[in-house]
Formats: structure tokens, sequence, C-alpha cells
């Protein structure tokens, strides 16, 4: 075991008890007998792996830390949220639902993922920054207000779901196995679905995306 649950040192959190954790061995930069955060019970935290929990965080329900993961600030991690490979949850940051955050993902600030939303690659959510629904943000994301994203659910052949979201690049999308530009995105909505209905209703979608996301009239 890398760490234990301290059980005469405890908050209540919506009628659960969560106990805060001490490291029983050096991992990472953890220090044997280094206090972290708060979890409800040993299945929110993986013994392997460095993943941790410090500060005043929070991790209860059903969710999971795991891999090399690390949940710190006031952050909280609940229901069957799952934070794991090398991301980063800190500050006032919210992780709920069914979400997922993975990769070297981060997610700071006031921002909340909820729903079954997901955040991946190396995408950056943090400020008031809300991510929620089906959503996919992946890649080079950098979501720092409301407006950066936007999610369309049941359009096109496969009635999925398309998420657009801002990066350092401009504009990108997740739209079932395709990631690309918004550019590459329009291109390719006119190659595989010229002439239907699939095409006007994601071209509207693109220059709905357009003007949510980087103004443009």
């Amino acid at each position: 075991m890398k760490y234990e649950l301290l059980e005469n040192d405890f908050i209540e959190v919506l009628d659960k008890k969560l106990y805060r954790i001490r490291a029983l061995k050096n991992f990472n930069r953890v220090e044997q007998g280094e206090l972290g955060g708060y979890i409800e019970k040993y299945d929110n935290l993986s013994q392997r792996g460095n993943a941790w929990v410090c500060g005043n965080a929070r991790v209860y329900g059903n969710a999971v830390v795991c891999g090399n993961a690390r949940v710190y600030g006031n952050a909280e991690v609940c229901d069957n949220a799952v934070v794991c490979g090398y991301a980063r949850v800190c500050g006032n940051a919210w992780v709920c639902g069914n979400a997922r955050v993975y990769g070297n993902a981060v997610v700071c600030g006031n921002a909340r993922v909820c729903g079954n939303a997901e955040v991946c690659g190396v995408a950056e959510v943090y400020g008031d920054a809300r991510v929620y629904g089906n959503a996919r943000v992946c890649g080079n994301a950098l979501i720092c207000k409301r407006n950066d994203l936007i999610t369309v659910s049941n359009i096109g052949s496969r009635n999925a779901v398309t998420t657009f979201f801002n990066t350092d690049n401009g504009i990108y999308v997740k739209c079932g196995c395709f990631y690309g530009s918004i550019e590459e995105f329009e291109e390719a909505v006119k190659d595989v679905h010229t002439g239907t209905k699939h095409e006007v209703i994601y071209l509207k979608t693109i220059e709905l995306a357009k003007i949510q996301i980087k103004g443009e009239v």
C-alpha cells in the first residue's frame, strides 16, 4: 500500500465521511508520512502508480483517481467520474457525473466537467468553463470560457455528438472518429455528404460554431 486513511481525521460532505490520506512510502514527489487530501474509501484512489490527492481536494462516491493523475487545491471529483493518465484537476474545479479526464489534460480554476463529457490529450479547461453532456474535448483544446465550446447532438447519418472547441490553432472538431480543424471538417462534410440534408445541417452547424466561439459573422 502507498497510503492509508486516517479514521480520526475526516470531514463530512453530502452526508458522507471523507478521510484524510497519509503516504506510507515515498513515490514520485510524495514523501512517506505526507498528508494528502480527502477521499471516502480506498476505491477512490489507486494504490498503484503515482496518482495522488492533496491539499483540500476531495474525491468521493464511485469516483476514481488512478495512473499518474493528481487532484489538488480545492478540487472535487465525485459520482462516477474518472481522472487518470497524467491528468490534473485543481483549483476549485469539479469533475462529476460519468465524466472522464485523462491523457495530459488539465481542469482547473472554477471549471466544471460533468455528464458524460471527456477531456483528454493536452486539453486545458479552466476559468468558468463548462464541459458537459456528451462533449468530447481533446488535442490542444483551450477552454477558458463557456463560449469556447459548443456541442450539438443527434446530427449526421449516425445521429452522433459533434463538439467544436477553441484551441491555439483555431477551432477544432471531434465528431465520431473525426478529429481535426473546422476547415478540415468542412471539407470532409462536403466530400462525404454532398447533396444530402446532412451536408446542410453540418454546414449550418459549422457557421454557428464560428459565431459562438470566434464571433465570426
